[in-house]
């Protein structure tokens, strides 16, 4: 069938990113969905810094790709093996892949599938192969999604069923945003015995952390970034304290568990600090594959601290997803707020340069 997808032919353009237009609007011929694939008509999707991260080429990608991991849509077509969803469900689309065979699938969430790590890489789906083709050649899916489109082929493992009830622009950021932030914290500690945070990097994915721990009942919750205006974000939606990292460091903030959530050596070395005794500082950002910290170890050794590496919030999506919308649905997780802008497929470039200028939080496509 035909559809409509925005396509990264080439890395690494100079930006502004709405004047070199690094991503294409094709339209593009998608296969039928084999066995345990299906056919889901995109409504909503998220922008994401792991997008940004290919289109500038922190994250090496193989290209053209067709872009998008964060997306929410109805099925309308099932492969053959496929039994647990309907025509008409409302699913959530996350780049997690699995084969549930493998130690990675039977971590519980903790590691990723290796089988899903492998093709995502190479930008194909769990059974092999591409399903998207412009003029006869193929084009690479992005994180077994390649939600920037009117719809997609995915595997049945990187669904979860959700309410019809819940709107497509929550659903979109339950697959990544939420995830991996809200997720870290929920998949790291008890909770209920969790008496501070502070979360390193206030942006769709720490703001997500902040929402979550509020929602949980985490008494003290600190938001460190660069960004002012993030920081008043973050004080809108419940940090008890927002600060600059030399501010938090010069106060001595210290927190049993630290997220850091902007894949960064100096946000990573600062939620190190930050982390108190016998605390555990967890990281979420994706860093360029050169990037290097310094810490010291002995810190790590005397104070009985750890380091904590959490892909998608070490979640399974399947257990976690359900739990976050009873939270949304009760009025205490307000994913909503996460939403700075909504915009069309067409405005993707635009939608690129503003979070690569840093004045989006989580950018919704509407399609």
């Amino acid at each position: 069938m035909k559809i409509q997808g925005a396509v990264l032919e080439e890395v690494g353009r100079e930006r502004p990113y709405q004047d070199s237009k690094p991503l294409h609007i094709l339209e593009l011929e998608l296969d039928e969905p084999r066995s345990s694939e299906i056919l889901v008509k995109i409504e909503a999707a998220g922008i994401c810094h792991s997008d940004l991260s290919v289109v500038d080429g922190v994250r090496v990608r193989p290209v053209p790709m067709l872009l998008g991991h964060e997306a929410c849509g109805i099925v309308e077509k099932l492969g053959s093996s496929v039994s647990d969803l309907s025509v008409g469900d409302r699913v959530v689309m996350t780049f997690s892949p699995r084969c549930e065979n493998c130690t990675g699938c039977l971590s519980a969430g903790k590691t990723s599938c290796r089988k899903g790590t492998k093709v995502n890489g190479a930008g194909e789906l769990l059974l092999g192969g591409s399903r998207l083709s412009f003029q006869g050649n193929s084009i690479y899916h992005h994180l077994g999604v390649s939600g920037f489109a009117t719809h997609a082929v995915v595997d049945r493992s990187s669904v979860v069923k959700v309410p019809s009830s819940v709107p497509p622009q929550v659903g979109a950021l339950l697959g990544c945003a939420i995830l991996t932030g809200g997720g870290a914290i929920l998949n790291s500690v008890d909770v209920s015995r969790l008496e501070s945070l502070s979360v390193v990097g206030v942006g769709g994915v720490g703001l997500a952390a902040i929402i979550t721990a509020k929602a949980m009942g985490v008494p003290k919750v600190f938001a460190i970034d660069n960004n002012e205006i993030k920081l008043e974000i973050a004080r809108k939606l419940g940090a008890t304290v927002a600060l600059f990292p030399s501010e938090a460091i010069a106060n001595e903030i210290s927190s049993e568990l630290v997220l850091e959530a902007a894949g960064s050596s100096l946000a990573i070395e600062t939620a190190v600090k930050l982390t108190a005794p016998g605390g555990n500082t967890v990281l979420t950002g994706l860093t360029a594959p050169n990037v290097e910290v310094n810490f010291s170890p002995l810190k790590l050794v005397g104070e009985s601290r750890k380091i904590t590496g959490s892909y998608l919030g070490s979640s399974l999506p399947s257990r976690d997803i359900p739990f976050f919308i009873d939270l949304w649905k009760s009025g205490k997780l307000p994913i909503e707020s996460l939403i700075s802008n909504v915009i069309t497929l067409d405005d993707i470039n635009y939608g690129m340069e503003n979070l690569a200028s840093g004045q989006a939080l989580r950018q919704v496509i509407l399609l």
